[in-house]
């Protein structure tokens, strides 16, 4: 009898998504185990309780996810759960904080999209500014953003901690590729002035870009909002736009609203799920994976 497919679910929260739960059980994982108020002195035990509790050939129905609402901590796990194997028990890894991590690669594929097929071009040397960026998701999509060549900028309430978590980017996350930039919200009239492309990654419900910010910005190309909370976190853009103008944008600019992101950030991580199903040889999977799917579930569309 073939063993079930178990994902053992860690998160630092008081609970486990429910969002996270439905996603591993459609994606095909049978058994979905909630590991609440995990600690990172709390993984080495819980992963080598895992792999050790089958044999190597049946590991490959086993896997771990983790979740949480930090960034820097879910990674900081995963390095753990690397560390902790002892092969050949070894088991595939899955980090997306708070779905940050598929969430910010689906928001910049669909802003890749959006600027190749309506500008011909690329992320490569754009302005960008990452508004109410400080939280998870602005993080992941300033890092994959500079990865593929952009020039970002994080924005936030506060110029100290938009600094700080500039440099957590740029020293955890950007491996010596990235320069990201911080900025105040008070500024930011100066910075859409040179702005290529714009996210909205802040609390919902609270409008970061207004009419009158996008109809001053001379060279404005994408704006993005994952808000889907009233107001709009972008002016002008509704939860269902998808690569629709903007009115009173001077330069053409199109928006990418939180439904049409949400649908590639769905298929990203339905994907990654799957690949660890599919395996043959334990994966280590985060932010720079949850974009390259995103990145190819785009292509397949536009195929």
């Amino acid at each position: 009898m073939e063993k079930p497919f178990i994902l053992h679910m860690l998160t630092t929260a008081k609970n486990l998504s429910p969002f996270d739960v439905n996603m591993a059980m459609d994606a095909g994982w049978v058994s979905a185990i909630p590991y609440t108020n995990i600690e990172a002195s709390e993984v080495q035990g819980l992963v080598q309780d895992a792999i050790f509790s089958r044999s190597a050939k049946n590991l490959k129905r086993t896997s771990i996810f983790i979740g949480g609402r930090d960034t820097k901590q879910a990674m900081d796990m995963m390095k753990i759960a690397k560390r902790s194997m002892v092969p050949p028990f070894e088991v595939s890894v899955f980090a997306d904080p708070s779905g940050a991590f598929t969430t910010a690669a689906g928001m910049v594929a669909a802003v890749e999209r959006e600027l190749l097929t309506k500008f011909n071009t690329t992320l490569e040397g754009k302005n960008i500014l990452a508004l109410g960026g400080t939280g998870p998701v602005g993080q992941a999509a300033a890092v994959i953003s500079a990865k593929a060549g952009a020039n970002v900028r994080i924005i936030g309430r506060q110029l100290d901690r938009a600094q700080s978590i500039a440099d957590l980017c740029n020293t955890e996350f950007g491996d010596g590729d990235t320069n990201i930039l911080a900025g105040a919200d008070a500024d930011k009239a100066e910075y859409i002035k040179t702005a290529d492309v714009v996210f909205a990654t802040g609390a919902a419900g609270i409008e970061l870009l207004s009419a009158e910010l996008i109809a001053s910005a001379p060279q404005l190309k994408v704006a993005a909002d994952v808000n889907a909370v009233p107001p709009a976190g972008i002016a002008g853009i509704d939860a269902l736009s998808n690569g629709t103008p903007i009115t009173g944008s001077i330069s053409g600019a199109v928006g990418i609203g939180a439904l049409a992101i949400g649908n590639v950030k769905y298929q990203a991580q339905n994907l990654l799920l799957k690949r660890m199903i599919n395996a043959e040889k334990p994966v280590y999977l985060h932010f720079e994976h949850a974009f390259e799917v995103a990145r190819e579930y785009i292509k397949s569309k536009q195929a």
